[in-house]
């Protein structure tokens, strides 16, 4: 059955935004594994690299990804994504607000800090 279009949130639009600033071309909810059909809310592909970025909500409330079986599920997503050669940078929406995770995307293109 066909994926129901959430919204993104205020974190993932903040990054959009600090991406676009630092002209870094992504793609939104990129499909990287095709039998699994998990996203990324970011993927960045430049120079040979692969970066996904992450960004997690509800982290200080009991929310589905911090409790068992969706903790179980992000962990096969993130170990499937490296073994495919993906670098996955988790961040929180503060870590965002405050220019800490387009920093350590810029780093991790080789492009130092903003």
């Amino acid at each position: 059955r066909p994926r129901k279009k959430r919204e993104p949130s205020k974190g993932e639009e903040m990054m959009a935004q600090h991406l676009n600033a630092y002209k870094i071309p992504f793609k939104r909810e990129y499909m990287f594994h095709r039998h699994r059909k998990w996203r990324f809310d970011f993927a960045i592909q430049e120079n040979g690299k692969k970066i996904a970025v992450e960004i997690e909500g509800g982290i200080w409330i009991k929310g589905a990804h911090t409790r068992g079986k969706h903790f179980t599920g992000d962990c096969e997503k993130y170990d499937e994504a490296a073994l495919l050669g993906w670098s996955v940078y988790r961040f929180t929406p503060a870590q965002v607000k405050s220019g800490y995770a387009i920093g350590v995307v810029l780093k991790a293109l080789g492009k130092g800090n903003p």
